[in-house]
This record gives C-alpha cells, structure tokens and sequence, in this order.
C-alpha cells in the first residue's frame, strides 16, 4: 500500500513541476507572438503580374492584392447559426490574389487569380472551385491568367473588358512606361 501512495506522490509532483516550466517557459502555456516578417508581400512572379495589371487596368481602377474572400463576400441574411459559421469556415483562409476595384469608389469590379502549376494539386483545385462559386454567387467575374514569364498588357486589357464591359470600355487605360512595347512584362 506504501508504494501506491509513493507512486501517486511523485506523479503529483512530476505534474506540479512540469506546470511550474510550462509557466516560466511559455507564459502559462501560451504562445506568445511566434512571428517572423515574410521577405515580401507578393513572389516575383506576383509582382510581375501586378506591374502588368496596373498598366492594363489604368488609372479609372485599382488593383489590391491578397484580399481575403471574406473582405468582399458577406454571408446572406436568414442562415442559421451552424449554417451561417459553416459559410464562414468555408472562405475565411483564403484570399483572392488580386481585386480590380474603381478608382472613384473602390467597388468590386472583378477578381484575377494567377495561375501557376501549384494550382495542379487537388486541395488547391477545391480552393479554386471555391473562389469560381463564390464569385459567381456574388455576381463578381472572375479572370484566371496563366502565369508565365511575360505577358501582354493588351491581351489583359482585352480579358478585364470583356469581364466587365460596362466599367471598362471607353475609359482611359495608363499609357505603357517609355520604352516598353505592349508585348513586354511592365
């Protein structure tokens, strides 16, 4: 019988003991703030995208990157709770690479999302029919580029006016930089 009492002692004290490091370590078994800056915002191949989708866009519109589905897409009214919450889960971890809004007002105009072969996977083709029955549920079109090492700003120009004719055609687009052909990546 002595030794079942010595037994549970020594476990009570390993208990104490390791909620005492837990403490000292960690602040109370929190995690504290375990953050490092990310070198940049976008990848190269991104950033080169965006440079090409400024100028296609021109200065009636602005382009924002990394906008989280949830910042543009609002759950409907009348769901239930677990219903309202399952929405939510669906699309509060993901974003939509770019978002083309007008310049006057900064409403929704239409999405693009880049494209490249990590889109391949399975998890990541789910993600993408998410964002494509989202958008469509918002009325919002969505353009999907390829990603490649160039592209042509007027080929861009000509696939945002077709996705939004009425907010696109007839409004000035930015001149290309000087020197550069409609051919190269800007």
């Amino acid at each position: 019988m002595s030794w079942v009492l010595m037994l549970a002692v020594a476990v009570l004290v390993v208990v104490v003991l390791a909620a005492v490091a837990l403490k000292i370590a960690g602040g109370g078994g929190r995690i504290g703030y375990p953050y490092v800056q990310v070198k940049a915002l976008f990848t190269p191949a991104e950033r080169s995208f965006l440079g090409v989708l400024d100028t296609a866009v021109g200065p009636q519109r602005r382009v924002f990157g990394k906008v989280r589905i949830a910042d543009i897409a609002g759950i409907k009214h009348g769901l239930g709770k677990s219903a309202r919450q399952a929405a939510l889960n669906r699309v509060i971890a993901k974003h939509f690479d770019f978002v083309v809004c007008r310049a006057s007002d900064l409403a929704v105009l239409c999405v693009v999302e880049l494209n490249d072969k990590s889109h391949a996977s399975k998890s990541a083709q789910a993600r993408d029919e998410v964002k494509r029955r989202v958008c469509e549920a918002i009325h919002i079109p969505l353009i999907e580029i390829a990603a490649k090492r160039a592209y042509a700003v007027e080929e861009l120009r000509m696939q945002l006016a077709a996705a939004m004719p009425g907010d696109f055609a007839g409004t000035p687009v930015a001149p290309l930089p000087q020197g550069q052909s409609s051919g190269q990546t800007v």
